[in-house]
Formats: C-alpha cells, sequence, structure tokens
C-alpha cells in the first residue's frame, strides 16, 4: 500500500531504514556534504530510494530535495541521472558536487562536440555518479541507447511539475520522459517539485507510471515570509520606498518584459541602489556574471523575467517583488518562496492592476484552443488570490491543498488590515446588476458606470442607452463609489469578465440570485480615505501638497475629470471641441500635479526607456527624444512622461 508521509506523519518504527543503512546515510552526510543531521522527511526519501523504491516528492523552495537524491548516489553502485531543465542550475549543482569530492557531470548543449563525447565516454566506463541532463538530450534515441550499456541506479527528475499539462509550468519535452518506465523497467524513478497541486501530482505519477511509490508532501507553509498585495500605482515610487527600508538587503524584482527589466534595474541604480538585470536576452556569458554577482553579493538587487531564479542557491534573499501579475499561482508561490531561504523573516510583494490581467487574458487568447481552458482557469486563480480581502496565507496553501495549522504573528497584509465595516448594497447591486444584463453583457465597469450616473458620453449615446431604464439611476453615488462596488462585486462573483465578449461583465448565477430572489448584498463600506495613496503602500499619510504652480486651469480639469471618469482621450477632445493636442496638454498637467498616474497613461516599460533616453539626452525637449526612440512611441506618451518627471523632481532630472 503506498504511504503518503507529511512532516507530522513520520514512518512507523517498523518502516524504518534497517540499522546498517541508517549508519551508511549519516556516515556519507558527515563525510561527503558535511551536515550532522537530516531534515524532516529527508531521511525517509533517502532510504526509500535506496531500497529501490519509485519516489514522489513535494517539498518547499529550499526544503533540501536535491540532498535527497545525491546523497544516494554517492552510496549506489551505477550512475544517477538527473533530469534538469536549465543550463545554469546543471552547472551550480554539478560545481559544488565536484568541490565535495563527487564524480559529477553534466552533458548539456554548452558543450562542444568533443567535451560532450568525452563526458560520455566516462559515463560509460563508469567514471560518473551523477549525470545531468535536459529531458530534450535524455530523450534522443542515441542518448537512450547508450544508457542501456550503463548501469543506471536511478533516475532523478527535477522539476517534476513541467510534466503535468496542469502544471504552471508545462514543457512538451518533459512529457516524453513517461517512456523511461518501459525502455528502463527496473530503475527506480524519484520526482522531486516544489509547487503541485492535487491534480497535477497525480498527473505526474500516471504519466511515468510511478509504482507503489513513496509520496511524500512536506508542508509548503513558509511561515518567516509576509505576503503583501498593493495596487500598481506610482510603482515605482512605492518600490522605492520600500527597498529603503532594507537598505544593503539581497532582493529579486520580478517584471513580465525585457526591457521592463533593464529600464528598472537603470532608475534603481540611479537612485543608489546596486541593481543589476537579467533576462533571456543576454548572451549566456553575461547571464552567468549577474547571476554569480547576486550570488556573492556583489550586487544587491536582481530585476528580472522568470528566466531567472530556478535553482538559485541564495538564502539569504530577504525580498521578492513582482512588479507585474504572474500567470498562476504555481509559479507566484515558487519564485516568492526564493525569499528567506535561511529562516528569517522576509517580505513578498505584489504590485496587481485590473490592466495586468488583461494582458494575460490578451496572451491566453492567442493560445491554441485546448490550452485556454487551463491558462485561464489558473489565471483566475491567481486574479482571486491577489483581489480577496481573506488571508493570503491561507489561501495559497488552500490553492495546493494544505489546511494553514498556525498563523505568524507577522502573516500577510489581509490579515493586518482593520476589521472593515460592511452595510447593505443590495440596491446598489441590483442597479449595476441589472444595468450590466440591459446592455447586453457586453461592457466593463467604467462603462457600466457612466450609463448608471447618466453620462451624456458620446458612446453611451450611440447606443441609445441613454433610453434603458437603468439610465442614470445611480446619479446619488460618484464615480469612484460605483468603482469600489463594481471591484468588490467582480471579488465576489456576482459577476465576471466573459473573454468572448471582450472582457464585458457577465452576471453569473450568484448575482441572479441578486437580481431575481432579493438575495442579500453586504459589501464594505466605502470612503475617500480608503484612496489616500502613500509612498509605501500600507502606511497611511496625508495627501501630498500640491505646489501652486502646478495648478491646472479650469479647462484643463474639465479634461482630467473627464479622463478620470474613464473617457478616452479622443473622446475628450470630440466632445469639448478641442483639439488631441490641446487635451494631451490638459492631461499632462494632471500627471505632473498629482491628479492623474502616469501608469494610466503610459505602459511602465514604455515610461523606463523615455526617462532613460531624457536623462541620456540631458534636455527636457520633446524632439530629440522622439528622433532617438522611433515610431513606436508618441510625442504624447513622451510629453506625459517629462510631466511626470517634472512633478516627481520639479524638473527632468539630469545626469
Amino acid at each position: 500500500m503506498t504511504e503518503i508521509l507529511t512532516t507530522s506523519a513520520p514512518f512507523a518504527p517498523e518502516q524504518n531504514a534497517p540499522e546498517q543503512t541508517d549508519e551508511m546515510i549519516h556516515g556519507a552526510l558527515r563525510s561527503v556534504f558535511g551536515f550532522d543531521s537530516l531534515r524532516p522527511l529527508q531521511a525517509d526519501i533517502i532510504a526509500a530510494i535506496l531500497a529501490g523504491r519509485d519516489s514522489f516528492v513535494l517539498m518547499p523552495t529550499g526544503g533540501g530535495k536535491s540532498l535527497c537524491y545525491q546523497l544516494p548516489a554517492v552510496l549506489m553502485p551505477g550512475v544517477t541521472v538527473v533530469v534538469s531543465p536549465l543550463i545554469a542550475l546543471m552547472k551550480d549543482q554539478v560545481d559544488k558536487l565536484v568541490g565535495l569530492g563527487v564524480s559529477a557531470t553534466f552533458i548539456n548543449s554548452s558543450l562542444d562536440y568533443e567535451e560532450a563525447r568525452r563526458r560520455q565516454a566516462d559515463v560509460v566506463a563508469g567514471k560518473v555518479k551523477l549525470l545531468y541532463v535536459a529531458p530534450e538530450r535524455l530523450m534522443i534515441p542515441t542518448f537512450l541507447s547508450m544508457l542501456t550499456h550503463v548501469d543506471v541506479a536511478l533516475f532523478a527528475i527535477d522539476e517534476a511539475h513541467c510534466i503535468s499539462e496542469w502544471g504552471h509550468d508545462f514543457r512538451p519535452e518533459y512529457r516524453a520522459l513517461s517512456a523511461l518506465r518501459q525502455r528502463f523497467p527496473d530503475v527506480p524513478i524519484a520526482t522531486f517539485t516544489a509547487t503541485a497541486t492535487t491534480g497535477v501530482q497525480a498527473d505526474i505519477r500516471a504519466q511515468l507510471a510511478l509504482r507503489d511509490p513513496l509520496i511524500v508532501q512536506g508542508s509548503l507553509d513558509r511561515p518567516n515570509i509576509r505576503y503583501q498585495v498593493w495596487p500598481k500605482r506610482d510603482s515605482y515610487r512605492s518600490l522605492m520606498g520600500f527597498i529603503r527600508t532594507k537598505p544593503g538587503e539581497s532582493g529579486i524584482i520580478y517584471v513580465q518584459s525585457r526591457a521592463t527589466a533593464d529600464g528598472t534595474a537603470e532608475r534603481l541604480r540611479r537612485d543608489g541602489v546596486r541593481a543589476l538585470s537579467y533576462h533571456a536576452g543576454m548572451a549566456g556569458d553575461e547571464r552567468s556574471d549577474r547571476q554569480e554577482a547576486f550570488l556573492k553579493g556583489e550586487t544587491d538587487v536582481m530585476v528580472a523575467t522568470i528566466a531567472f531564479g530556478m535553482g538559485i542557491d541564495k538564502p539569504d534573499i530577504r525580498f521578492v517583488v513582482h512588479l507585474d501579475l504572474p500567470k498562476n499561482l504555481e509559479g507566484y508561490y515558487q519564485e516568492s518562496g526564493r525569499a528567506g531561504r535561511d529562516g528569517q523573516a522576509a517580505d513578498a510583494v505584489l504590485f496587481y492592476s485590473n490592466g495586468d490581467a488583461m494582458k494575460h487574458e490578451h496572451f491566453i487568447q492567442e493560445k491554441p484552443e485546448a490550452e485556454q481552458q487551463i491558462a485561464r482557469l489558473q489565471l483566475g486563480k491567481m486574479v482571486a488570490w491577489a483581489k480577496g480581502p481573506a488571508c493570503r496565507r491561507e489561501t495559497l496553501l488552500g490553492y495546493f491543498d494544505e489546511k494553514l495549522v498556525a498563523r505568524p504573528e507577522s502573516c500577510c497584509d489581509a490579515c493586518e488590515a482593520p476589521v472593515v465595516e460592511e452595510s447593505d448594497h443590495t440596491v446598489a447591486a441590483q442597479m449595476f446588476l441589472s444595468c450590466a444584463k440591459r446592455t447586453g453583457e457586453q461592457f466593463g465597469a467604467v462603462y457600466l458606470t457612466k450609463v448608471l450616473m447618466g453620462a451624456r458620453d458620446k458612446r453611451v449615446l450611440g447606443q441609445s442607452h441613454d433610453e434603458l431604464p437603468t439610465y442614470g439611476i445611480g446619479r446619488d453615488k460618484s464615480r469612484d463609489e460605483w468603482a469600489h462596488i463594481a471591484s468588490v462585486l467582480t471579488d465576489r462573483g456576482y459577476v465576471q469578465p466573459d473573454p468572448e465578449r471582450g472582457n464585458g461583465l457577465r452576471v453569473t448565477p450568484m448575482g441572479d440570485e441578486v437580481l431575481f430572489r432579493k438575495e442579500e448584498v453586504w459589501l464594505p463600506m466605502w470612503s475617500d480615505a480608503s484612496h489616500t495613496k502613500s509612498d509605501i503602500p500600507g502606511e497611511r499619510k496625508p495627501p501630498r501638497e500640491r505646489r501652486p504652480q502646478l495648478s491646472a486651469g479650469e479647462s484643463a480639469r474639465e479634461s482630467i475629470e473627464m479622463f478620470r471618469r474613464g473617457v478616452t482621450l479622443g473622446e475628450i477632445a470630440s466632445t469639448r471641441g478641442f483639439s488631441p493636442v490641446t487635451i494631451e496638454g490638459h492631461l499632462a498637467q494632471g500627471v505632473q500635479g498629482g491628479d492623474l498616474d502616469i501608469e494610466d497613461l503610459v505602459s511602465s516599460d514604455k515610461r523606463a526607456a523615455i526617462e532613460a533616453a531624457f536623462n541620456h539626452s540631458g534636455q527636457p525637449a520633446l524632439k530629440p527624444i522622439k528622433e532617438a526612440l522611433g515610431d513606436s512611441f508618441s510625442y504624447a506618451e513622451i510629453k506625459f512622461v517629462r510631466a511626470a518627471m517634472d512633478g516627481d523632481g520639479g524638473k527632468v532630472p539630469l545626469p
């Protein structure tokens, strides 16, 4: 019968490894690896592998998975084949093993033909105890044929979640590993992963045809990490405020694009932070040098895409920040879990915006239809976690089917937030849901708010929605109040974006209960105070003082207010009878004075590039910047960024 071990369920006494085996394990542990004791569950995994048994191991990042197959490899006759996805990770592991006196090697595309052939000959000659290969290399017919002439003791498959189509980092080449059982029926297989839901675990075991495996599920809770989600408004200012509280400490900042990685790292260096960028667009040597600099403490902060991090063995990372929304909770857990592997206090901060979720939805629509369902489900769970009011630690563990046993004192921003008073919002909810229904469930919250408030908007009038019974019935509430109501109704599942209708809000069965069966709706009360911004989210500060010279005129204020209500720049110009250039000037005044967020007008990627161009130029003129950046940047975007730089510091900062 299959055992399932957890940190609170050790082997029964009769299942313990023989005393002689136990002595061998601890002897090698001390003499080869320099440790006096094993972590919980490691001894059980090692004993199972030495007994020739298949194993499935789910342990958090930093839980000591690699030792579970490295130590048996030293003790067993033959070679242990380790399947690993990254060249840098292979090299790092092999270098450490060789430094400990263990005969280990890797064979991958970084080697020339002669070197690969020489290492392969060493494997055949029995000179190698651990062989690291990528799945693509392993499954080449000639490579598999070579292994049939070798005494293979174990296949250890790292990052095993890549096997499952339901895993967050599915790789087709990993799926091909299912042929190992048929090709090597007598060789045990041990799989290791830090992130896998119950469904993914079952898929991995089925694909690899694991036989009576020892299933080990270490707790995924990282009690030393404090989880926080901050609104993605003026995010760089908030990021800098946060980093200033951790001078000289190591951290990773994850972003989606290469341009954002380079631009953010440059801004941080300009502001006195030792920062480097890292992404797949760099040459292999440059990536290796930067990773080495981070591991040695020669740089404090790495701004990177998800290309960075897998297998990073740096225990003292004090924070992991996600400036952009991850695609799924599995990836977020793995990336945030690179903080605090030494057990000391660490922070995981995520900046959230609905815009990021919409970007992911756009990319999902470009995937093959068979993959869209999985990707959309995973994104929905990620968004619900980021926007939900519940304990982030409890919800994150719940996603992996683990219950929170004990809540640490420093848990998450949701637990630390004051209790929010709720009130009866049934009538307002019915108004909003009815408006969504009557407009065909094709529009988002901004448009529905225009209808509810009776806006004389060109688009509303063009759709004849001013003739609906819901037109103007919500005039007693402000735009921000309706935005609050719409956000909570979406978070709690009364409406949800429908990707087949341009992400228009569709009323769910739960919303129908409110509309047609008079189900009551209680929502958190809205207040102006909740919209006060600060340099560091979570710190309550008064609004920053406006400088008189930045005060917008009456005409500009009207344009700014229309834009804040969701009216596009072109619509403002058409409605007010001004040229688009004039409206751009109005909105630039709003950005400069702090009435508008630059991130509502210019993407973070473009903003970083424009700021870098201004600082390189050393002058505030628009034309040279436009000429330097090219046609993918508009004069309006450059104008808005210049206004933001002027508003932040009183002038465009020069070198």
